[in-house]
């Protein structure tokens, strides 16, 4: 089929803003519109909904936006595509039947399932002490494309790859096959730009400054749409008169979230990011092409999700003089304590942010913050016999005493980790609207050299040259500047002043995109100095936190860009790590922030 297709976006993550469904209906032409609700921490999220609640586990606000939408999008001829059914597409499905009947509409349902293997995760391989809570593998989209394509006006899905829900209206609207690597590739760029709602216009965008100079940050931000040829290409967008800006560098934020290595893997194809070109297509428009693709592996991931535990959290408030030494005693009777009564938590974890002033004009600013955050498979011990010799201590410890909020009880924590499975051992079903069903087989070429990914990210299928892990890694660092310039004149300065970043997490794992602005007068001598510089020894300079980590780094020249992996930065994932920024979103700022040596020559 000829022209484009107009594919939307209303949602970026589960609690996403409920009117925007709404207001990409209402504002501006659309083919299909789709909504990403599902993360790694919403999995869990909604496997605690299901143990309470059988009937649970979908993503309730999208069942809200429905309600209100639901005719709007029939009266204009809209697909809707989600990934909204979490671990329970079938229940989801049955709810939306059940809205269109109450609203008297002849709106089609159908529905994709097969990535719950929590009953064959033992059979699989993916246990490991017990069962897990979760286990999802990532689908592809020929499953929507197949619904859509026999008729469906409304798809919701299970696990499926966060960009599958715009590949798959894509594959329906243009027929490709199953080989048309270039251009699923494509589609699978395009899916990732606007899987994240207003992160593509605007949304975390570390040149914000820019809509605030242009009176584009007024209004609420605008939701993304890319506008799909059938050769793969697109152009990303937004609605007119939405607030908001699209750009070559809010698209590049949103090309280098959350990836890993130049290969994007997914069940469906791989996407060779190294090969994605930009350029303006007018005002908020931005044009990708060049699209590269390939077979995609042999194996899909799996998200397993298993209750870790129990924890709890006191954050307490050091005023004045003498900080350290206030936390160290603090510290010293909390351990007697826990000595004395035999009931030290199995995992402690302590920290002091220093964010008081010397000679503050305010209590507030003169006062540092000593959080204390515990884990224990026993509630009893992180729960009141934790808390207890804290608020004991509350008159007879450092003076200035006091606790940020009172007491809580513990609460139950996650532990998120990644399998892999065969792609053949995945069933992947489409329920189609009339009651029948139908199995979707797996790709009939696959590659062997990597396990594909989903869900915004992918795995590294080789690492770049000097890329690898500490021992093999090339030098450089924030004092060294690019190797062999030592005897040009240098200035520190901050990282920022030349450089864009996005940051996120993976698991354990923190991502983090940085980018020389498509704007900068000067920004391929200054492209090619970010390449020259950023090493993994020049990472762990510049982000102290990761001094014990292994960083991989990987080129991106087309986006003038690089991506660093961060492995293990974030321990054993969102739900239970106890570090400051438990998904690394502020990760890139705080790079950006801190001083290196630049070539004056580049200033």
């Amino acid at each position: 089929m000829t022209g484009v297709l107009r594919v939307g976006n209303c949602s970026g993550f589960y609690g996403d803003r409920l009117s925007a469904m709404r207001e990409m209906l209402e504002g501006g032409d659309l083919d299909v519109l789709t909504g990403d609700y599902l993360a790694e921490l919403t999995m869990l999220i909604l496997g605690r909904d299901q143990m309470k609640d059988p009937d649970a586990g979908y993503a309730r606000t999208f069942l809200k936006q429905m309600t209100d939408a639901l005719g709007l999008a029939a009266d204009q001829g809209v697909k809707i595509v989600a990934n909204a059914g979490g671990l329970n597409p079938a229940g989801l499905a049955a709810r939306l039947q059940e809205l269109v009947r109450e609203q008297g509409l002849s709106t089609k349902v159908a529905y994709v399932d097969g990535d719950n293997l929590m009953d064959r995760a033992e059979e699989l391989g993916l246990t490991e002490d017990g069962k897990p809570l979760t286990a999802n593998a990532y689908l592809g989209a020929f499953g929507i494309a197949s619904a859509l394509d026999r008729g469906a006006d409304v798809v919701v899905t299970g696990r499926v790859t966060d960009a599958s829900v715009v590949v798959g209206p894509a594959i329906a609207h243009f027929g490709w096959s199953r080989e048309a690597y270039d251009e699923l590739a494509g589609a699978v760029v395009a899916g990732h730009v606007i899987e994240c709602g207003a992160q593509a216009t605007g949304g975390n965008f570390s040149g914000f400054r820019a809509l605030l100079e242009a009176g584009r940050a007024d209004r609420p931000l605008g939701f993304p749409l890319a506008e799909i040829a059938a050769d793969g290409s697109c152009v990303v967008t937004k609605h007119p008169g939405t607030g908001g800006l699209v750009s070559v560098d809010t698209v590049t934020a949103q090309l280098v979230y959350e990836i890993q290595s130049q290969r994007y893997l997914g069940p469906d194809v791989v996407a060779h990011l190294d090969s994605v070109q930009l350029s303006p297509d007018g005002e908020d428009r931005v044009r990708i092409s060049g699209v590269r693709g390939s077979a995609p592996p042999a194996t899909t991931k799996v998200c397993l999700n298993d209750l870790g535990g129990f924890r709890n959290q006191m954050e307490l408030v050091l005023t004045g003089l003498d900080i350290d030494l206030k936390a160290e005693w603090l510290r010293r009777q909390v351990e007697a304590s826990w000595q004395s009564s035999g009931n030290r938590p199995a995992s402690v974890a302590w920290s002091l942010a220093r964010t008081d002033h010397e000679n503050a004009d305010s209590e507030e600013a003169s006062s540092a913050r000593l959080r204390l955050t515990v884990r224990d498979a026993s509630p009893d011990r992180v729960g009141k016999l934790f808390t207890a010799p804290l608020v004991e201590l509350a008159l007879a410890s450092y003076p200035g005493f006091t606790m940020t909020a009172p007491p809580a009880p513990a609460t139950p924590y996650g532990v998120y980790r990644a399998g892999y499975v065969p792609q053949s051992e995945v069933p992947h079903v489409v329920h189609h609207h009339d009651g029948s069903t139908e199995q979707i087989a797996p790709p009939p070429a696959m590659a062997e050299d990597g396990s594909a990914q989903g869900g915004g990210t992918d795995a590294p299928a080789a690492r770049v040259a000097g890329t690898g892990p500490p021992s093999a890694a090339r030098g450089g660092s924030p004092a060294a500047g690019v190797a062999g310039t030592q005897t040009r004149p240098m200035r520190r300065v901050p990282f920022g002043q030349l450089v864009h970043a996005r940051s996120g997490d993976k698991g354990g794992d923190a991502n983090l995109g940085l980018w020389v602005s498509a704007d900068d007068d000067r920004a391929d001598e200054r492209a090619q100095w970010l390449l020259d510089t950023v090493t993994p020894d020049f990472v762990r300079t510049l982000l102290p936190e990761a001094a014990d980590c292994e960083v991989e780094v990987y080129p991106l020249p087309n986006l003038n860009a690089v991506n660093v992996l961060v492995r293990g930065l974030l321990g054993e994932g969102v739900a239970a790590s106890s570090r400051f920024d438990p998904q690394a979103k502020g990760l890139g700022e705080w790079a950006r922030s801190r001083h290196v040596d630049v070539p004056e020559e580049l200033l």
